[in-house]
C-alpha cells in the first residue's frame, strides 16, 4: 500500500489584473480530495459573485488551519530573478525579499491595484521595479515571460506582483504549519501542507 502525503490537493487560478479587494472572475479555486473528483470553490454567498484576492487567502488559511496535509498550487511566481535581487542590493533570502517587496508593492491594502502603483499613486514600485527581461531560471528553461513584463497576452506580472504580499500574509500566519516549497526546503516534512508555484 502506497501512503500518499497529501489527503487534498487544491488549485489556484490566480489571474486577473485587479487587486485586492475588487471581485475577479479570473480568480478560482479547484480541490480534490479523497474521491479523486475535483470541483470547483465558489466564493462564499455575499454581494460578490466572484472571489476576491483577500478573500480567497482567508479561504485558504481557514482550509489549510483546519483540513488535512493538503498540496496547494498557485499560478503566479513566488520570487524574482536573481538580477533583480543584485540590482537592488538585496539578500537572497525569501523571507525579507517578501517583506521589502510589501513596503514597496502593498497590494495586500484595500483598494490599493497593481496599477496604481506601477502609476506611482501608492507604494514605491518604482524603487523595486525591473526589467522584462529578467527571467528566473524556470521562466528561461521553459520560455515563459517575465514576472516584470505587464500588458501582454499570458503576462503573470500583474498576478505576481498581487499575490507576493498575501504569500507573505499566509507565511506569518500559518508559521511552521505550511511549508512554502522549495524556499523552506526541498523536501517538505510529512504532515505538513505545502504551498508552491
Amino acid at each position: 500500500m502506497v501512503m500518499r502525503q497529501f489527503a487534498r490537493y487544491i488549485g489556484i487560478d490566480y489571474s486577473g489584473a485587479e487587486t485586492p479587494s475588487s471581485s475577479l472572475p479570473g480568480l478560482r479555486i479547484y480541490a480534490v480530495g479523497t474521491s479523486g473528483v475535483p470541483e470547483e470553490i465558489s466564493p462564499p454567498p455575499g454581494p460578490r459573485k466572484y472571489w476576491t484576492r483577500r478573500g480567497l487567502a482567508e479561504w485558504l488559511l481557514a482550509a489549510l488551519r483546519s483540513g488535512p496535509p493538503t498540496l496547494v498550487g498557485i499560478d503566479h511566481a513566488f520570487s524574482f530573478p536573481l538580477r533583480y535581487f543584485e540590482t537592488h542590493g538585496l539578500l537572497p533570502d525569501w523571507p525579507l525579499f517578501l517583506d521589502d517587496f510589501h513596503k514597496h508593492w502593498p497590494t495586500d491594502k484595500e483598494n490599493t491595484y497593481v496599477d496604481f502603483i506601477r502609476n506611482g499613486l501608492y507604494g514605491e514600485g518604482a524603487r523595486r521595479g525591473g526589467d522584462s527581461r529578467w527571467r528566473r531560471i524556470a521562466e528561461q528553461r521553459c520560455k515563459a515571460k517575465s514576472v516584470f513584463h505587464f500588458d501582454v497576452q499570458g503576462s503573470v506580472a500583474k498576478s505576481t506582483h498581487a499575490g507576493l504580499p498575501w504569500l507573505r500574509h499566509l507565511r506569518q500566519t500559518l508559521g511552521d504549519h505550511v511549508h512554502f516549497w522549495p524556499f523552506d526546503g526541498w523536501k517538505p516534512p510529512a504532515g505538513k501542507s505545502v504551498i508552491a508555484d
